[in-house]
């Protein structure tokens, strides 16, 4: 028992400290399926969120709903998302994993307990491994499954291959890749039982599971997961070939800091010599899960490696001890700070909400931001910000430069900072940030396995709306006054003149002293279906015109006095479009808007 005791006395040392760990990452999204199951407990995965500013359904996910089950279980048990004992209980998901390696470790390692330890010793192991993302569950039953069914086939033990095959529809229902079980199992059960069938129906468990999964979905609310999910990969572009290749450079990068760089040239060497069946196995095991992954993700991140960890590890531990406690101190050292930083990266967000509530009270409060900062800030009793939303004086808008911020107007009026905040660890590691080239998160930064900065995480403000008066009749789009007459529906400035407007634009103008005509001049492009275009002032409509097709053109109404000070106009257009790989709705061109003779 004491190198067990060992085992998870480790898994507790790198998990308590960090018990308090604020949200993180994709942590939020989990959370509103988790929050949607309260009242729909059979479909967590229908809640609908906002996702890079626009609302998006949950069917689409990445991954299928058992962690959402598993937090939706928790916060019904606790009333609320409570950091500590959320993370306790993932805790023992950690523990599950470690006791798996260990289980392997003793059946394919001359040094059990330092192949355990490398393992534990992964970067993407102590820092992930401190959320609340589909990660550790997913290793956990990742692992247990391999475990379990290694004993199971040596056994020829039915009962043991059913807990086998329970876990790996578990970890299939925790990630698509449990599908990468079948062929990796496959390869066990053709090296030590080709003759035991029901060890070939057990490698199927995870992809009968997220088949069963998907029918049932599709019975029951008439879509099929993966035909959402694969909408979204086109609408957001992300099985893209070049978006594919640099996924799977990034991963190649991930993969030679699994364990200890120094650990990995001997011990490919050391397993190049050898043609016994357990090194078949583990480098079977190996480079089909590489492989795989590197086909399927888009992301680059280094914590879709996690179940690469065990056949490394085991093949590393068949070096020498000392090369071994060298490389497992260095990789704990660093693995360790990386998630210190992380600590206080996301502490970081949720220390600002905090520091916001009272200049919250009595105020409508938009986050334009992803992640942690979304969520306490909603906690808080903000809403999340779409793309191209108008906000009005009195608002509040809270921003963060690093998460995705999407594109706003402040109609009527102009933002004033009442709280700014940088994000800046002690530490000079950096896994994601400003200005850095880590690809540990995603690889849209660089390639860098992670980075070393001085500079800030994120920089986060809080902007009150306040009014301001129009200062032009005449509005065109490049104006430097722009921020201060964009009321909706006008997108950002392009070529430093026009605009793509959606169905309808509203500007606010200063009034003329004497009647003037409004006109507005506009570009119907060749893909727009866009034909009827009208002018409204203040919610009536003044002219109206439908048009041939494509081309430039000039829509103007007659003179008229007002009485306002100022007067809000609306460009209309009767039918919209979206182009390829461009998620905006989309019209007509405007150039300008506003009164001339």
């Amino acid at each position: 028992m004491r190198p067990i005791l060992l085992i998870l006395a480790v898994v507790l040392l790198l998990r308590v400290p960090f018990l308090n760990q604020a949200i993180q990452g994709d942590d939020v999204n989990y959370l509103y399926g988790a929050q949607h199951a309260q009242i729909d407990p059979l479909h967590p995965t229908h809640a609908r969120y906002v996702f890079l500013g626009d609302l998006v359904d949950m069917r689409g996910h990445s991954h299928p709903p058992l962690n959402a089950w598993i937090l939706a279980l928790l916060l019904a048990v606790l009333g609320d998302v409570r950091e500590v004992p959320f993370h306790a209980a993932y805790a023992l998901l950690s523990m599950v994993a470690a006791c798996a390696m260990w289980s392997l470790a003793r059946r394919f390692s001359e040094r059990p307990l330092w192949a355990t330890l490398l393992f534990l010793a992964t970067p993407a192991f102590v820092v992930n491994g401190n959320s609340l993302e589909s990660d550790l569950p997913f290793l956990a039953f990742w692992m247990a499954a391999i475990a379990l069914f290694v004993n199971a086939v040596e056994r020829r033990s039915g009962p043991g291959l059913a807990c086998a095959c329970a876990c790996g529809a578990l970890a299939g229902m925790s990630a698509f890749q449990g599908v990468f079980l079948t062929p990796i199992l496959g390869v066990f059960a053709w090296l030590y039982a080709k003759d035991w069938r029901p060890a070939w129906f057990g490698t199927l468990a995870a992809p009968v599971a997220i088949v069963a999964w998907q029918v049932f979905e599709r019975v029951t609310s008439g879509a099929l997961p993966a035909a959402v999910l694969a909408g979204y990969f086109q609408t957001y572009g992300f099985q893209a070939i070049t978006q594919k290749l640099k996924s799977a450079g990034a991963l190649s990068v991930h993969a030679l800091w699994i364990i200890c760089p120094l650990l990995i040239p001997p011990a490919v060497v050391a397993s190049a010599r050898r043609r016994d069946r357990d090194t078949v196995f583990l480098c079977a095991w190996t480079a089909l899960f590489f492989l795989s992954v590197a086909a399927v993700v888009f992301a680059g991140s280094a914590r879709y490696l996690l179940p690469l960890a065990a056949p490394v590890a085991l093949l590393a531990s068949r070096l020498n001890s000392g090369w071994l406690a060298a490389g497992f101190a260095l990789q704990m050292a660093l693995s360790i700070a990386l998630a210190v930083v992380n600590y206080e990266h996301w502490d970081g967000y949720r220390r600002f909400a905090h520091e916001l509530r009272p200049q919250m009270e009595n105020r409508r409060v938009w986050v334009n931001g992803e992640w942690g900062l979304r969520f306490y800030l909603e906690a808080e009793g903000a809403l999340p910000l779409r793309n191209n939303q108008a906000v009005y004086p009195g608002d509040i808008v809270v921003s963060s430069e690093l998460g995705y911020p999407a594109p706003f107007t402040a109609g009527g009026g102009t933002l004033a900072p009442i709280a700014r905040r940088e994000i800046r660890p002690w530490l000079p590691l950096r896994i994601i940030g400003l200005g850095t080239k880590s690809a540990y998160s995603t690889v849209s930064a660089g390639y860098r396995p992670f980075d070393f900065s001085t500079g800030p995480i994120d920089r986060i403000r809080a902007d009150l709306v306040i009014e301001r008066k129009p200062t032009l009749e005449l509005f065109r789009m490049n104006s430097p006054e722009a921020s201060e007459h964009l009321v909706s529906g006008v997108y950002t400035l392009e070529e430093g003149r026009w605009r793509w407007m959606s169905a309808a634009a509203t500007v606010m103008l200063k009034s003329p002293q004497t009647p003037t005509p409004l006109h507005a001049i506009f570009v119907i492009p060749d893909a727009s279906p866009a034909r009827r275009i009208a002018l409204s002032v203040e919610g009536h409509e003044v002219a109206a015109q439908t048009f041939g097709g494509p081309g430039s053109y000039r829509l103007e109404a007659s003179a008229r006095a007002y009485a306002a000070e100022r007067v809000t106009v609306t460009v209309s257009a009767d039918r919209t479009f979206s182009a390829p790989n461009d998620r905006r709705e989309l019209s007509i061109i405007l150039t300008e808007v506003g009164f001339s003779r």
